[in-house]
């Protein structure tokens, strides 16, 4: 959620699985070749600008290798509750986003 990580493809890919897969808050669906190519002209990769505030993160073990994230952001007063799953990847013992989905909550909703 960093600026700077978000403006960078390559730390962006180092992040993210090869098979990576998110349904976006608008719906759009973007692959691992097109959310690195994406990040750094969105919201949140500018450093002046608007940053992801996180809250409400927990994660949960679903198999070895394999963990559930979810947490709530808020950007520019919108918020929106996110999910993602982590594989970590054996030959470098790194965890990378394999999926991720973001569902935006209206400001009634609690």
């Amino acid at each position: 959620m960093e600026p700077g990580v978000r403006a960078s493809r390559a730390l962006v890919r180092r992040l993210l699985d090869p098979e990576f897969v998110e349904v976006g808050a608008s719906g759009r669906r973007w692959t691992y070749d097109e959310m690195p190519a994406a990040l750094p002209g969105m919201e949140g990769a500018a450093e002046d600008g608007p940053r992801y505030e996180p809250s409400e993160m927990a994660g949960a073990v679903l198999a070895p290798g394999l963990v559930h994230l979810t947490y709530t952001t808020v950007i520019d007063g919108r918020r929106a509750r996110r999910s993602s799953l982590w594989r970590r990847h054996a030959e470098d013992d790194t965890w990378r986003m394999y999926y991720h989905q973001a569902t935006p909550v209206p400001p009634e909703v609690g």
